[in-house]
Formats: structure tokens, sequence, C-alpha cells
């Protein structure tokens, strides 16, 4: 890009958005890499499309994906990677969940933004201790307050839940059948 009148070529653009991804310490919007770029939204929403389709259908095989959380975009590494991640990373991997978190967790992210007495009531248990290991462990964060009376504290996944259980956004979770659930 030596001149700022000429428009590089898509697989140029390819390339550029893949280190703007890269060295970005934080998930990025669209009409930031645009802006960056200075293209329109949609040609980058389209170069997003086509680097994660490039990442996950490669010959060899590639491990990084583009994962999308709440409109905003960042590069990451294949679940399927995470133990050699780990042990190159030295993480010790004893973080397991217990079940009361791993519910909890499931009810926030079906169901965010969600507040705490909303998690009591959908689980039947208080719920105050298992939020707090949530929030240490950044899988959850607070996202606002509710208008109800008492204004209780908002709560939803993060971006740190989507890497946790391999995922590229909330979308991918299963279906919620609310039917299926209260027939059991």
């Amino acid at each position: 890009m030596n001149d700022a009148t000429s428009v590089p070529n898509l697989n140029t653009l390819l390339g550029l958005l893949e280190a703007l991804l890269f060295v970005s310490p934080q998930p990025v919007t669209i009409a930031q890499l645009s802006s960056i770029l200075g293209i329109n939204g949609e040609t980058t929403a389209t170069l997003l499309a086509q680097l994660e389709e490039n990442y996950t259908h490669s010959d060899p095989p590639r491990y990084l994906r583009v994962q999308k959380y709440h409109n905003r975009y960042q590069l990451t590494t294949a679940a399927e990677i995470a133990p050699l991640v780990e042990k190159l990373l030295g993480i010790e991997t004893s973080g397991r969940l217990s079940q009361a978190a791993l519910e909890a967790l499931a009810v926030i992210a079906y169901r965010q933004p969600i507040t705490r007495p909303q998690i009591d009531a959908i689980r039947g248990v208080n719920s105050d201790g298992v939020l707090n290991t949530l929030l240490r462990k950044g899988l959850i964060q607070e996202v606002g307050r509710s208008e109800t009376p008492g204004r209780p504290i908002l709560y939803a996944v993060t971006t740190e839940f989507l890497q946790y259980f391999g995922l590229n956004s909330v979308d991918e979770l299963p279906q919620w059948d609310e039917e299926e659930r209260t027939n059991q």
C-alpha cells in the first residue's frame, strides 16, 4: 500500500485483516477494521467470513479461528488444540467447573443479560457463590443493571467463555428447547 489512492486486491486485504486481528489485544468491530483498511463494512464482513472459511477448511489444517461475540471479532486458536496451548503457556487444567457452575453458566449463556434473582429462580437455589466463581474465572461479566426494583446486576458470558468451550459465537450453542426442558 505505497500509494494512498491504490486499492489493494482481495488477497492483500485478507492478509491485512488477518494481521490486524492477530495484533489486536482485544476484540474489534467491523467498523474499526473497515476504517483502518479503508473499505466498507460489507466487504469487511465478507473478508471475515472468507478468513474463517480458510481456517476451517484448509489442507493442511490450520488451527486458528475468527471468533465473534457481541459484534466484535478476534483471532483465537481452535478448541481442539487447547491441551497443547495450555502446555505451552503452563496453564493448569485442574480448573474444572462444578455442576452448579455449569448449570448457572448455561442459564446465563441462554438467557443473557440476566440478573442473579432470575438465575436463582431458574435454578431453585442461591447462586451467589457460583456467580463469584464464574466472575473470578472471567467466564461471565457484569453488563449493567436492570431497571427493576433494587436495580440488580445483569450478567452475560464473556469471550473467555467462548474460548473455554471452543465456540466462535453464542450462536453455536445448541438450540434451547423450553418444551423438552419442562417435560423432564
